[in-house]
């Protein structure tokens, strides 16, 4: 599917601003479904009045065993009890599997 640049408008201050065609595959590609609702200046002071930075959130790293292989690996979340965790390898193993199923 080829995308092309849009034009939103801002719920926050009314302007309107461009949604690119790589945003726009962007968001696909994460599976976004909505697209977004402010503009770049408007986004940046929402995130520093709730407190994160500008840059995006803070990444939380945890050292965990592979529940699949056994593995030592990082995630990036912090794991919930009961729930298996799996290395950057087996993830994508599973992820692939359950595709093709």
């Amino acid at each position: 599917m080829e995308y092309q640049d849009k034009m939103l408008k801002c719920v926050d201050c009314g302007s309107e601003f461009v949604f690119t065609a790589g945003e726009q595959l962007f968001f696909q590609d994460k599976q976004f479904r909505n697209e977004p609702k402010r503009c770049k200046p408007c986004k940046g002071k929402r995130a520093s009045v709730l407190g994160h930075s500008g840059a995006g959130y803070a990444k939380v790293e945890t050292r965990t065993t592979c529940s699949h292989c056994g593995k030592e690996t990082t995630v990036p979340f912090k794991p919930t009890q009961g729930r298996p965790v799996f290395c950057r390898e087996c993830f994508q193993q599973k992820r692939t599997s359950a595709a093709t199923a």
